[in-house]
């Protein structure tokens, strides 16, 4: 008879924004005069730029000639967007051996399944609140895992406690959803605390183009020693606009070794195995992110999307609401006014404002009582859902 792996049974439903969807739902239909506005879902509404357009164009008109179709590719991506990611790292300092970067269709995907070159004997840890792909991932593999506190007292940025031992360390910096984002000397304690016993770091760099503080490292490999500790996963997702299009890299250092074996060895061998690689027209496009005139376009969009955040924060400001993020991360991550819980604050915005955020508590333990609103949006909105939230807040006091 067949077994199924019984680690799935241990997970959570996932829960929270099938319940958010209902609850909007339910109120649309009850209240189809008012006007819901979202600052919940983390998705991008500005479309792909012009020097993306162009360069996927190319790839298209390219697949359609037979001198210059292509057909299956390098697993780990073609030698010019890894190029290209190459000459980016080296604007903030970082040099990266090409062989160490691997193109992939998104994060999310590389995160769960850099996992198959560890041990499930390993103890991981993760914190909370969290970004869920972490914890889920590792529960389909049975891993045991460890939770460190994230919290108003250390501002949502856990350091290292050499009392807890972990072999696997998520780290996500600016973090999702808290906004918040290790500085430099931060940093150093996690490389310090990983070499000193021996771990892996997992480090999720996501929005490292939301950053713009100097002392916020854009890469864990601005930190001396990274390179012998440390796996770095990014996405053009948020970056570049690329929610639909997929593309991501993942970097694992030549230095990097387990057990006296290259996790750069075993990582490639299991792409070549698992994975066939990204489309190359949407590799195409991806180079267009990092051309000259596509690295204009990018900083234009979080520009942007960053003047949203402030918009957003400037509420909070005013009402003397305790908040994390908006500047260096496109979230921020509220402390619920009247002691409210999350769900009941989402209610209370629901109802009064007409306005969608996400309950921190749906990210785990420590969310409770904190609540996400995103700045992915049309400028509009956010200015309108903005003076909406005010109103709300301001009549509640």
């Amino acid at each position: 008879m067949v077994k199924i792996n019984s680690n799935y049974l241990s997970l959570k439903d996932s829960y929270l924004f099938s319940t958010i969807a209902k609850k909007v739902k339910a109120y649309k239909e009850k209240n189809p005069d008012k006007r819901v506005i979202s600052l919940g879902i983390g998705d991008v509404v500005l479309p792909l730029s012009e020097p993306v357009i162009n360069s996927l164009k190319t790839g298209v008109e390219e697949m359609a000639k037979k001198d210059s179709f292509k057909g299956y590719g390098p697993e780990q991506g073609y030698d010019f967007l890894r190029e290209g990611i190459r000459g980016y790292y080296s604007e903030f300092g970082v040099q990266l051996d090409e062989k160490s970067i691997f193109i992939s269709d998104g994060a999310k995907s590389d995160l769960g399944n850099l996992l198959d070159i560890f041990s499930k004997d390993n103890i991981v840890l993760i914190p909370d609140p969290v970004y869920p792909v972490y914890v889920d991932t590792n529960i389909m593999d049975g891993r045991k895992i460890e939770y460190m506190n994230c919290n108003a007292e250390n501002n949502y940025l856990p350091l290292p406690d050499f009392n807890v031992k972990g072999d696997i360390i998520y780290l996500c910096s600016p973090n999702n959803p808290t906004g918040a984002a290790y500085n430099r000397e931060q940093l150093e304690k996690w490389v310090q605390y990983a070499k000193e016993i021996g771990a892996i770091i997992l480090f999720d760099a996501a929005y490292e183009a939301f950053i713009s503080s100097p002392e916020i490292p854009r890469s864990i490999y601005e930190i001396e020693g990274a390179k012998e500790c440390a796996i770095e996963v990014c996405s053009l997702s948020k970056t570049a606009g690329f929610t639909g299009m997929r593309c991501g890299y993942t970097i694992v250092p030549l230095e990097l070794e387990c057990e006296g074996v290259k996790l750069n060895k075993l990582w490639l061998r299991r792409q070549t195995t698992k994975f066939n690689g990204v489309s190359y027209v949407v590799q195409k496009a991806a180079s267009g992110v990092f051309s000259k005139e596509g690295r204009e376009k990018v900083k234009e969009v979080i520009d942007y999307y960053k003047e949203n955040a402030k918009i957003i924060s400037k509420v909070f400001d005013e009402l003397g609401i305790s908040y994390t993020g908006g500047v260096n991360s496109p979230y921020i991550w509220i402390e619920c006014p009247n002691k409210m819980s999350s769900w009941e604050f989402f209610d209370f915005l629901l109802t009064e404002a007409n306005v969608v955020g996400t309950p921190g508590e749906g990210f785990g333990e420590n969310g409770e009582g904190r609540f996400r609103f995103s700045c992915f949006g049309d400028r509009e909105d956010i200015e309108e859902a903005s003076q909406r939230v005010f109103k709300a807040l301001n009549d509640l006091k």
